[in-house]
């Protein structure tokens, strides 16, 4: 049985407005909920100091303890890292698991993000979720 669903496009576009919204929020430096695939996070800009140390404060998290960088696109992980240097492993597991809940541990473009994402680490942590709206986002 094939299934159809009719979408109501006043919610279309009020999820529009929404992820505009919230874009718009990341921009200005806000911190947003977003839904993953797994669970509801906690979002910043990561290449900035002062939006990602409010993602600390509200979760009481040690700043010691790495954020993860979310892309929605593998040509994003140039940003981050040194995407022709990745080790085959790692392009393999992006082509098996992502979009999806995996995260790699990836050597960090210096100056990319924050250093307090990195929590001062060499490394960035990266993750492509498989949820529409984390993606759009």
């Amino acid at each position: 049985m094939t299934k159809v669903w009719i979408m109501n496009p006043q919610k279309i576009e009020a999820a529009d407005s929404g992820l505009q919204e919230a874009a718009r929020w990341l921009r200005e430096g806000k911190r947003v909920a977003f839904p993953t695939e797994t669970v509801y996070g906690l979002g910043a800009d990561a290449r900035s100091a002062e939006a990602v140390a409010g993602i600390f404060a509200a979760k009481g998290r040690p700043s010691d303890n790495p954020l993860i960088v979310h892309i929605a696109d593998r040509s994003q992980l140039g940003d981050l890292t040194d995407a022709d240097r990745l080790d085959e492993t790692s392009r393999r597991l992006m082509d098996a698991f992502w979009p999806g809940p995996l995260t790699l541990v990836l050597p960090a473009k210096p100056g990319a993000v924050a250093a307090n994402v990195t929590a001062g680490l060499p490394t960035v942590a990266v993750r492509m979720p498989d949820h529409p709206v984390a993606l759009r986002l």
